[in-house]
């Protein structure tokens, strides 16, 4: 169930619970379930039980992937129901962090924007631009949240285009253009008697709403399992069966490397890879009543770390490590020939 669902279709505060319970029979994913079901009770108004969700997990001993992220996210939050001066000494921290993920600065950025801080959202855009995409030849997917915010901010305080505007300009892919969309002036047209205005608006309006959902939309990706070279010993040695499966660790690699090429080529979207560990299959394999060497168990597995949110987006960003993990960048290592 997808967090930016309408709660009107949705009982958030059930699929909160059923997140909760997810995460505890899988601790090692309990980052991420835990982050979306303080989304969920966020969306049912609960916010001062997602902050306790964010309490939770920022005092955990376990170290966080992305510890920002949580605090950004418990900002926000807080902000929505009154603890303001919490929120802006949270966001401080997050900007004094200067954390290298671009969806922090999105979050913290966007909060000081909903509440009217337009200078401060600005300055925070630009800060982390400035920092994540410097000298960077083509700017990753998950940083033009980033552009297209300070685009905006800067469009609402009447600023000139600069050179991040421009750059913004050319990652956009909708058919209406920036500027149009985040024209200050386009709410005054909702109340004209126009048709044809009213209508301009309405495309205006729907353009920028497919954007927004694209970027709310996080889909299970179609994942192939990985198994590094350690793992796959182990899983082989303990159930020789699935020999068949997997002939050799070199042949396992150029297996998914072609397999996700061929997906991509028939048009598949939104392609990934998720790693396993053999503790982890034996106990999905216990909760599924079967035994791991059955082969047909795999694409389940697979599905299943997916849908915890452990994939890994295929093809990795330019200049990123290949997802194989041999430490080469991907475009030396199995993108070579792409």
């Amino acid at each position: 169930m997808r967090p930016d669902t309408p709660a009107e279709t949705v009982d958030h505060t059930a699929e909160a619970a059923r997140l909760e319970r997810t995460a505890g029979l899988y601790p090692e994913d309990s980052e991420a379930l835990l982050l979306r079901a303080a989304a969920h009770l966020e969306l049912a108004g609960d916010r001062p039980t997602a902050t306790a969700l964010y309490d939770r997990l920022l005092s955990s001993t376990d170290g966080l992937e992305n510890p920002h992220l949580v605090r950004a996210l418990k900002a926000s939050n807080l902000w929505e129901y009154g603890h303001e001066a919490e929120a802006r000494a949270i966001i401080e921290g997050v900007r004094a962090a200067s954390p290298r993920d671009p969806a922090p600065w999105v979050i913290v950025a966007e909060a000081l924007e909903s509440h009217d801080e337009l200078e401060a959202a600005h300055d925070t855009f630009t800060e982390a631009v400035r920092l994540l995409l410097t000298d960077v030849p083509e700017p990753p997917q998950p940083t033009h949240p980033l552009l297209f915010g300070r685009h905006r901010i800067r469009r609402m305080l009447g600023t000139a285009h600069d050179e991040w505007d421009a750059l913004a300009d050319t990652v956009h892919s909708l058919p209406i253009t920036l500027d149009e969309l985040h024209d200050p002036k386009r709410v005054w047209s909702l109340g004209s008697e126009n048709p044809a205005e009213l209508e301009a608006e309405i495309t205006r309006l729907r353009a920028e709403l497919g954007a927004y959902r694209e970027a709310l939309s996080r889909p299970f990706p179609v994942a192939i399992l990985h198994w590094p070279a350690t793992e796959l010993s182990e899983l082989l040695e303990a159930y020789p069966t699935l020999a068949s499966e997997y002939p050799s660790h070199e042949t396992h690699l150029a297996t998914i490397e072609s397999a996700l090429r061929e997906l991509a080529s028939s048009g598949t979207p939104n392609l990934g890879i998720v790693t396993g560990t053999v503790p982890s299959y034996e106990a999905f394999a216990a909760s599924e009543l079967s035994s791991p060497s059955d082969a047909t168990l795999l694409p389940q597995y697979a599905t299943t770390l997916a849908a915890r949110g452990r994939a890994v987006a295929w093809p990795p960003q330019q200049g990123a490590a290949c997802w194989c993990g041999s430490g080469r960048a991907y475009g030396e290592c199995h993108g070579s020939d792409a």
